[in-house]
């Protein structure tokens, strides 16, 4: 069965729902940024609940609390987070980010022109 999106329009109700029925009962997991930013994430109540979570506000890594304590575990202070960043890192020299960086900004200050020239012509 093809559970496309045909005939759905922004903000229309979840196009699964009709197909699936019932939908598995949740459980919402709070996490605490260092900020002390709060983040709620609903989960499947039979899922295996992740000790970090990304926060909402300033992207830095929450820690999971229940009530007002925050959830720790002796795997937590052995493990080795890694950012996006990192992992960016690990691919591309810093030299090599600058030199991307600088292509792209200059591509955009060359298709702004552009765009500007035009509208002056037209």
């Amino acid at each position: 069965m093809d559970h496309g999106l045909r005939g759905t329009r922004i903000g229309a109700h979840h196009v699964f729902g009709s197909y699936n029925g019932d939908v598995e009962e949740r459980a919402v997991c709070t996490f605490r940024c260092e900020a002390g930013h709060e983040t709620s994430v609903p989960f499947a109540a039979s899922a295996e609940l992740p000790q970090h979570w990304t926060c909402r506000i300033c992207g830095e890594e929450a820690t999971r609390v229940e009530g007002t304590t925050p959830v720790t575990s002796d795997e937590d202070a052995h493990a080795n987070h890694r950012t996006h960043w990192d992992m960016l890192l690990e691919r591309r020299s810093r030299d090599e980010l600058e030199i991307i960086l600088q292509e792209r900004l200059d591509y955009l200050h060359d298709r702004r022109a552009q765009a500007l020239a035009e509208m002056k012509k037209g």
